[in-house]
């Protein structure tokens, strides 16, 4: 099984979906996403689709566990580069995405979490 990597840029994680999504490799991400989470620090997390052409309703509630894992080690995240044949398809499943943040490209999504991240930190 192909594993996800995740890097790390100023804090924030970035995910960049490359493969195929099945079952195993989403609950693979998730696990090595929350490790990745809890031994860095990260305040935030960004995951990249721009490559997903499609969804179904397991790899759609994959984005809101993530978000809800995230929340727990206190860190955010932002789903960038959707694809309105995806956007259209997790409508069309009723799928919310409940605390996922998303933004069209990765410089908005890295934009949001560093503004996330300064106003968690407060004034210096």
């Amino acid at each position: 099984m192909e594993r996800v990597p995740i890097l790390e840029i100023e804090g924030i994680l970035l995910v960049s979906i490359q493969i195929d999504l099945h079952d195993q490799s989403v609950l693979a991400l998730q696990e090595d996403l929350a490790e990745r989470i809890c031994a860095s620090g990260a305040h935030g997390v960004v995951i990249d689709i721009s490559a997903v052409e499609i969804v179904d309703s397991f790899i759609g509630r994959m984005f809101a566990t993530i978000a809800s894992l995230s929340r727990l080690f206190d860190a955010d995240t932002v789903v960038v580069g959707m694809r309105p044949a995806v956007a259209i398809t997790l409508v069309e499943l009723g799928l919310t995405l409940g605390g996922v943040r998303t933004a069209l490209n990765l410089e908005r999504g890295m934009r949001i979490l560093r503004e996330l991240g300064a106003r968690r930190r407060g004034p210096r």
